[in-house]
């Protein structure tokens, strides 16, 4: 594995660090007037989900990790257990639901996902940032509201609430951002 400085870091840097797997949340180079420059690292152990704070000069050396990334497809879900395959050998791995976190509601039969390994150990799955959902209920549309800035209330077939457009109706599927839980468009 690669060493680098400690200035080097970069949000999203998988770095192994006291004898586990680190990733750089959050980055801040800092000069003080006294004294030598180093980086304020935000990290959160990506077995555990702890998180810590690092300062790391920039003589200091870090093992950077590359982690192998396998695209595979959900097939089902049993006991809070989640089953992928290996769209190439076919191989399953049944992983625990909460790898996912709040984006959990988002993993649909059949997705393709990404999951980065580390050795044989899965780390993380990460689903793809624009799905198709249906709008389930929403509110039906007051007569004059323009479509300026104005959004409404909608809960989609997954349970997630999001705020849409006026003239989406209910019983449309629409474009959903996974990471910042936002309409982006019809489908």
């Amino acid at each position: 594995m690669p060493k680098i400085n400690g200035n080097e870091i970069r949000p999203g840097n998988v770095l192994e660090h006291e004898g586990g797997l680190w990733g750089a949340v959050k980055v801040d180079h800092v000069k003080p007037g006294k004294g030598g420059a180093f980086a304020q690292v935000e990290m959160k152990n990506l077995r555990d989900g702890r998180k810590l704070n690092q300062r790391f000069r920039s003589a200091d050396k870090v093992e950077r990790v590359r982690l192998d990334q396998k695209d595979q497809q959900f097939l089902f879900e049993v006991d809070d257990m989640l089953t992928f395959m290996d769209t190439e050998n076919y191989e399953q791995i049944a992983l625990p639901a909460d790898i996912l976190g709040d984006r959990r509601p988002f993993l649909q039969d059949g997705m393709i996902v990404k999951i980065e390994y580390h050795g044989e150990d899965a780390l993380n799955v990460s689903v793809p940032l624009k799905v198709i959902c249906k709008v389930v209920e929403t509110e039906p549309v007051v007569k004059g509201q323009t479509a300026a800035n104005s959004f409404k209330p909608g809960t989609l077939d997954n349970g997630i609430r999001v705020m849409i457009p006026p003239f989406v109706g209910q019983d449309e599927d629409i474009v959903v951002n996974t990471e910042l839980f936002e309409y982006v468009e019809r489908a």
